[in-house]
């Protein structure tokens, strides 16, 4: 049997899932007012912050999103056709294909840094705050 969260619990988890939707909504407003979609950013910000900035497959890129597997060849599509992200073969495993940002990519995550710059130092010191104490 699963265990109950308290009351206190419950308000940390609600308190958590506000402050995690206001840094959504300004992430997407921000997204669609340099004509991104919200997806289109998402899947660029995860190509970008992967870890070491490892190329991204398909597949990788379907995992980071949380997003089937065909989902994320249409999105790739997309990205493709506006400039952002370019498709290159494996090397070693000619049947990988590798995702990489573009120039244009990084210059579009780069003007959105400055509204998520904010974001985080508004929200960061809130989130920590609900973090139990050791």
């Amino acid at each position: 049997m699963a265990k109950r969260l308290s009351n206190d619990q419950f308000q940390t988890l609600a308190a958590f899932r506000h402050a995690l939707r206001k840094l959504l909504r300004a992430s997407e407003n921000a997204a669609m007012e340099i004509g991104l979609t919200p997806q289109h950013h998402q899947a660029l910000l995860a190509l970008r912050g992967a870890p070491d900035r490892m190329p991204c497959t398909i597949g990788d890129l379907a995992e980071r999103l949380q997003i089937k597997h065909h989902s994320t060849v249409g999105l790739v599509n997309r990205l493709a056709l506006h400039g952002y992200v370019v498709r290159e073969q494996g090397k070693e495993d000619r049947r990988q294909v590798f995702v990489k940002l573009t120039k244009e990519g990084n210059s579009v995550l780069d003007k959105m840094g400055e509204v998520h710059h904010y974001e985080l130092q508004f929200l960061t010191p809130k989130l920590l705050s609900l973090l139990p104490e050791s």
